[in-house]
């Protein structure tokens, strides 16, 4: 969802990676096999809703 919305991969540490659209950061966690916690989608959601 992101990358279709123009954000792009800034850089990873550890288990989370940092998407920037301009001055627009979305940190994800990532983890193997588990599912994203309600919060961080509704995080993504408004993020992508205001670009």
């Amino acid at each position: 969802m992101l990358s279709s919305a123009g954000f792009g991969l800034a850089r990873s540490k550890g288990s989370h990676r940092i998407y920037m659209k301009g001055r627009i950061r979305v940190v994800i966690p990532f983890h193997a096999g588990r599912i994203l916690h309600p919060k961080i989608v509704r995080q993504v959601l408004k993020a992508i809703g205001n670009t």
